[in-house]
């Protein structure tokens, strides 16, 4: 694919989901039709069917994170470029948390639940029994490369289901470290890892499951369902958007700016959940500006690129997208952008802050999966509901306020697959809220 970067228009090759995306040559593809025989002929034992036999299958999931949480975190880093604690709280800890709630609430979940008998078919009862449903496709991100493949696989397990798992090799030592502890603590006749790239994508896409799991972007989970519709198979779907904060001039900026900060520069923004863009009551956007400037020079010191606390960008094909975004952005720069520091070979891009970019320029069209933030001003909490609402529905929203009111109207008066008040990432370390997504905007990035 070619993409546009002001002067130079370098030609890159598409890697990951965004191969299929872009109709590359797919001709020849991979027989894995004897990997789902296999496991549906598995599945047909039913021994998945016991409380006993998913809650080994729990423990030893528990049992092979906190064993390996080191070998995790280091995989996880090199792929990334991401600091250490970062790995550890993204992609062990996450991982430790879901499956203990799934160990909690396995017997509550596998129990039949009786409901009303209407009369005119008495005597007798009535009851719902939850089966599982077979054999899952579990097709993994990049971004959180063990998380996001371990806590669907959690899910389906809990579920009496068999699955496979598809590990992004765009982070191919984490593929590597999913693959060998599954192998080793899991029944291999029941979970099976499927590495590759394209091709084997594609070939798993084409067989009947039992239901997919997708995490990446918009454009390809359209693929995945379409794949799926050729089998009536269900697919869940986790994508991303433009998740927006919007901040009322009743507010306790230090806290606002330190809390949105760290949940935008977390894994340096490449989390579908992260804040994309802030709405600023007019008022108080320049305390708010400075408040950040400061606040980035005190995480990441002078020169972030020489901290070990600043992630990277997983690509360069990932940093030349991110820059192509700051390049045509129109606002004023306030931080970081093209500062010297930046460096594609690295994959380093700087803690960027760009404030009163219009509404209408790219980096407000697209989901910026980065560490850039465009601040935009308003002149009330209604302009910027009016201004959300005008957009497709994010898969997060973020309000700052001290005034209760306010804060129940921005939530009362818009629609997000989550939000959270005064805070930003963090409603997604509760395994006891849903994950939902309503509507995805078009998302450029890779899978």
């Amino acid at each position: 694919s070619t993409q546009s970067t002001g002067a130079a228009s370098p030609t890159m090759t598409a890697t990951g989901m965004a191969a299929i995306r872009d109709n590359e040559d797919l001709s020849s593809l991979p027989d894995l039709s004897p990997v789902l025989s296999q496991l549906r002929a598995a599945f047909n034992t039913r021994r998945t069917f016991s409380m006993e036999y998913r809650m080994q299958q729990l423990k030893a999931i528990e049992t092979m994170v906190l064993e390996n949480d080191e070998a995790i975190i280091a995989a996880v880093t090199a792929d990334l470029g991401r600091p250490p604690h970062e790995s550890f709280f993204g992609d062990v800890a996450t991982c430790v948390e879901e499956v203990r709630m799934a160990m909690d609430h396995l017997e509550e979940w596998m129990s039949p639940e009786t409901v009303a008998h209407p009369m005119i078919i008495q005597p007798g009862s009535s009851k719902m029994i939850h089966e599982p449903k077979g054999v899952v496709l579990i097709i993994g991100p990049w971004n959180f490369p063990v998380s996001l493949c371990l806590v669907p696989l959690i899910g389906a397990i809990a579920a009496g289901n068999c699955a496979v798992i598809k590990p992004s090799e765009v982070s191919p030592r984490s593929a590597i470290i999913v693959q060998q502890l599954i192998e080793k603590y899991l029944d291999p006749e029941l979970v099976r890892v499927v590495q590759g790239a394209v091709p084997e994508t594609t070939a798993l896409l084409k067989l009947p499951w039992d239901h997919i799991f997708y995490t990446g972007n918009g454009e390809v989970a359209k693929i995945v369902l379409r794949a799926a519709a050729e089998h009536l198979c269900p697919v869940t779907l986790e994508l991303g958007g433009k998740s927006p904060v919007i901040i009322d001039k009743n507010v306790n900026l230090d806290v606002a700016v330190k809390r949105i900060l760290h949940g935008k520069f977390f894994n340096s923004g490449q989390i579908c959940i992260a804040p994309d863009y802030v709405l600023c009551h007019n008022d108080v956007k320049p305390s708010l500006v400075a408040a950040m400037q400061q606040r980035v020079t005190s995480m990441f010191g002078p020169d972030p690129s020489q901290t070990k606390s600043f992630g990277r960008m997983v690509t360069e094909r990932h940093w030349e997208r991110v820059a192509h975004l700051v390049r045509q952005a129109d606002g004023t720069v306030r931080q970081g952008g093209f500062d010297g520091t930046e460096n594609k070979a690295t994959k380093y891009f700087p803690p960027t802050l760009i404030e009163d970019v219009s509404k209408t320029n790219p980096i407000m069209q697209e989901e910026i999966f980065g560490p850039v933030l465009p601040i935009l001003g308003v002149d009330s909490v209604d302009e910027a509901i009016d201004f959300v609402n005008s957009r497709d529905k994010p898969l997060a929203l973020y309000v700052f306020s001290n005034d209760e009111g306010t804060t129940d109207k921005v939530i009362e008066a818009t629609s997000a697959g989550g939000s959270c008040i005064n805070d930003v990432v963090f409603h997604n370390a509760n395994p006891n809220l849903k994950f939902c997504l309503l509507y995805t905007s078009p998302s450029p990035r890779d899978s």
